[in-house]
């Protein structure tokens, strides 16, 4: 299990990480998006010991981990920014993540290279960016680690290969009763992948809920009445966005949905739909009510 508690981090007068506290049970798959510069890798990077908070305390399995050998040889961290040994292939960074990683497999590690269809003797400097995440990946999950951590884990795959990694990570939750957290932008990866979903915005933890929970709590109404009306009427309902255009009203709304449309059904609306929101939708209605929002920069 990780538990963070409190945790903040500072760059000079900045604060990418404020007070941050979160708690991720082991055998689940942990997405966190946020806006850019949210703090995701931020927080990844403390979490795997790359960085020491200025306060507050990162614990795995109820040991800390900043400077914890022990603990970080059940890591296994892909950041977004890929790094390689100067000149290595795949064959070479091999050896040397056997020569730390005890439980390193290296028949797995060849099974992965040769489903993956990647050289594992020629140097890495020669491949695609996308070649370069898959040999990242393919390192990582020959750890046999307890825990995983993917920075932008997809950028730069092509579906294919996006939905080859899922499974992968997705069976060593499953098989092995491993952990993993994901940061990406493509909110529909995570949907698709994740159990639990994180939205992080200036450097602050806005929510985290299991991700059809999530999706449930807020969604969309569009509604209609005989008489002139504006957004006061519907005073009591939490909203995190209104617009109008005749007498027709769009909601978006967040609470109990039953509870809602029994309200909204005591006013006669002539009109009453709800629908559903897909993550994406819910990323960007979250956003917009934090002042996340860039309508005003496109020209008229």
């Amino acid at each position: 299990m990780i538990k963070a508690e409190n945790v903040t981090k500072k760059f000079n007068n900045f604060t990418a990480l404020n007070n941050i506290s979160c708690n991720i049970p082991k055998g689940s798959i942990y997405g966190m998006v946020g806006s850019n510069g949210a703090g995701k890798s931020t927080f990844l990077r403390i979490i795997t010991g790359v960085y020491k908070p200025e306060s507050g305390s990162i614990l795995i399995d109820n040991e800390a981990v900043y400077e914890n050998p022990k603990i970080k040889e059940k890591l296994a961290y892909v950041p977004d920014d890929l790094f390689f040994l100067a000149g290595s292939s795949m064959d070479k960074m091999a050896k040397f993540y056997k020569s730390y990683y005890k439980k390193f497999d290296m028949n797995r590690f060849m099974y992965l290279t040769d489903s993956f269809k990647l050289n594992p003797f020629v140097s890495i400097n020669t491949f695609s960016k996308g070649m370069k995440r898959q040999v990242a990946i393919i390192l990582a999950l020959s750890c046999q680690a307890d825990y995983y951590f993917f920075d932008e884990t997809f950028d730069g795959l092509d579906p294919v290969m996006r939905s080859l990694v899922k499974g992968l990570i997705c069976n060593d939750v499953i098989e092995r009763n491993a952990t993993a957290i994901i940061t990406s932008h493509s909110l529909r990866e995570l949907e698709d992948t994740c159990d639990q979903l994180a939205l992080l915005h200036n450097g602050g933890l806005v929510f985290e809920s299991d991700v059809q929970n999530l999706k449930t709590s807020l969604f969309k109404v569009q509604i209609a009445f005989n008489e002139d009306y504006d957004k006061n009427k519907f005073s009591g309902i939490e909203m995190l966005h209104f617009s109008k255009t005749a007498s027709v009203a769009s909601l978006i709304i967040r609470g109990d949905k039953d509870e809602t449309v029994n309200k909204l059904k005591a006013m006669n609306p002539i009109l009453l739909d709800v629908l559903p929101l897909s993550l994406e939708e819910v990323f960007t209605y979250e956003t917009e009510s934090l002042g996340y929002t860039f309508d005003n920069v496109l020209p008229l």
